[in-house]
């Protein structure tokens, strides 16, 4: 089909063109020949009058008019995937459809076994994609990378649709055999203690903790001599140690047998974290994804401790 002389075709390969930033990872996303996939990128530069890629030393790197022209051109490759994807009725018994969720490593041992024990419940045959985070975790959701975020409210977008699953509160632990754990943790003890941080991985450095943001409001500093990728490290790494970590309870919870630590009060009051379930507005009426939504809020409304 073509629209204004263009062979509509080629906004896909273009999607993956600038997304990849490779002629060989595109060709191979689309299963077709490299040969191919350059073909359709000339077509492109002819249509477009612009390279759209170009060779910067070792790799490859997209044009201003190329990323200019992309979020519009992904806008509309998600609505017609929407529109293919949705079907008048679901059955999860019978569907064998994959739903792509992001979540990270707390949201893995907290959450995600009730949503599995939910799913066996009611019987379902569908397929869960679990994506680690990403520090920009709604152009997953745009891009139709992912159905579904699990995310903290702070990284939820204003453009789409969302809903609160469950609430925590941050508790600091330590090694039950440690200098801290029959000691108060008050201010100063906190302040002055070693501590363990989790910085989110995927970031390129450029995100903190979510925790870390509360912190700075209340004039509130740490002393981080370690930092680790994983929040379901963080008791490990504390156990055995002089260390602390400020986590989320749930997750203390956890781990706190396993791990031989203790938890504490944080010294000073911190808003609670509200863990947020997100999903594309294209999506909103694909009962699919309706499905899959309710799954986890009933997953998520068994974590009532808050």
């Amino acid at each position: 089909m073509r629209f204004k002389k263009l062979d509509l075709n080629l906004l896909v390969a273009l999607d993956h063109l600038v997304t990849l930033k490779s002629v060989s990872l595109a060709a191979e996303k689309m299963f077709m020949s490299q040969s191919a996939m350059s073909n359709a990128l000339n077509r492109l530069r002819q249509y477009f009058d612009d390279p759209l890629l170009v060779q910067v030393g070792k790799r490859m790197e997209v044009t201003p008019r190329a990323e200019a022209m992309h979020p519009a051109i992904r806008e509309i490759l998600v609505r017609i995937e929407a529109t293919i994807d949705t079907h008048p009725e679901f059955d999860p018994t019978q569907s064998s459809r994959t739903f792509n969720v992001l979540v990270s490593d707390y949201s893995l041992r907290v959450l995600i076994p009730l949503v599995l024990a939910e799913m066996e419940r009611q019987d379902a045959r569908v397929r869960l994609n679990l994506l680690t985070q990403s520090s920009t975790p709604h152009m997953m959701l745009e891009r139709g990378d992912a159905d579904l975020l699990i995310s903290p409210d702070l990284f939820i977008s204003p453009e789409h649709p969302s809903q609160l699953l469950f609430e925590d509160r941050y508790v600091v632990i330590a090694c039950a055999h440690g200098p801290h754990a029959g000691a108060r943790m008050d201010l100063a003890r906190y302040s002055t203690a070693r501590h363990a941080v989790m910085l989110p991985p995927n970031t390129s450095g450029m995100s903190a903790p979510v925790e870390d943001r509360y912190l700075k409001q209340l004039g509130v500093t740490r002393q981080v001599d370690m930092t680790t990728f994983s929040f379901l490290s963080l008791p490990y790494l504390v156990a055995g140690t002089s260390r602390i970590a400020t986590v989320h309870s749930y997750l203390a919870d956890h781990t706190m047998a396993d791990a031989g630590i203790v938890h504490f009060p944080l010294p000073f009051d911190m808003p609670p974290f509200r863990q947020m379930m997100q999903w594309h507005s294209y999506r909103d009426q694909d009962p699919g994804i309706g499905w899959i939504r309710n799954l986890f809020a009933r997953a998520g409304a068994q974590l009532t401790k808050y």
